[in-house]
């Protein structure tokens, strides 16, 4: 506990859970909330940095294959949100590397624990490493689809943005809350709060996620002109 690289892994979590909160409660677009998800981007970065360097002196590869998916979680979800062109670059096929290198990791892993004699690989069971792995699959078609478009834009890059923060601050609350439950008084581990702050990240990722599908259709909606309304409303008056 008294490693500087983990102290500051544990500050930057702490700071970045934080500002995660604050970022998701400010009005989107706003200056407090663009100031928020900047400190919130920046600590998760240092977080995931810390914990993969703490992770390979220790031996922990599936810790270190979740730090980089949480480093690569946050890394494109800022360059989803500051791209406002529809433009692609290096950064997005490096991100798109990654994805896939996490998700080859992981589902390796997944296969030699499940082939293992104690059913685990460094500490973890292969249902986690094949969940992980099949994200990061998920997160590298969602890269390749937007370089084969050349970019990308609307309600779809406000989506892509949304559930890559908010995964990304499930993984760091729940590696905070609920793998390190020992840290917190007891009665927040006997009321279940625990469970709730480490899951909440997922119910607004799903919240906002639905209100931006909801929007959309909403968009895609013709609007009637004169004429049509004016006939609407003659027929309902009758």
């Amino acid at each position: 506990m008294r490693s500087p690289i983990l102290m500051l892994h544990i500050a930057a979590g702490t700071l970045g859970m934080l500002a995660g909160f604050f970022a998701i409660s400010f009005r989107k677009g706003s200056r407090l909330h663009n100031l928020t998800g900047d400190v919130f981007v920046l600590s998760m970065l240092v977080m995931s940095a810390c914990g993969m360097y703490v992770a390979v002196t220790k031996s922990k590869m599936g810790t270190f294959l979740g730090g980089a998916f949480t480093f690569y979680l946050v890394a494109t979800a800022w360059k989803t949100a500051r791209c406002r062109v529809e433009e692609t670059g290096i950064f997005d096929w490096a991100a798109l590397l990654i994805a896939f290198s996490v998700a080859g990791g992981n589902l390796t892993y997944g296969f030699e624990a499940a082939y293992s004699v104690t059913g685990q690989k460094y500490g973890y069971g292969p249902g986690l490493y094949f969940f992980s792995g099949l994200l990061a699959v998920l997160a590298g078609m969602g890269d390749l689809r937007l370089l084969v478009r050349g970019g990308i834009s609307g309600s779809q890059r406000l989506a892509r943005h949304l559930w890559r923060v908010c995964y990304a601050w499930f993984i760091a609350a729940g590696s905070i809350f609920l793998a390190r439950p020992k840290l917190f008084p007891v009665l927040l581990r006997r009321t279940g709060v625990l469970y709730g702050l480490s899951f909440l990240p997922l119910v607004l990722m799903i919240f906002w996620l639905v209100r931006v599908r909801f929007a959309q259709h909403r968009a895609r909606m013709p609007v009637p002109t004169w004429p049509q309304k004016h006939a609407l409303g003659g027929v309902s008056g009758a």
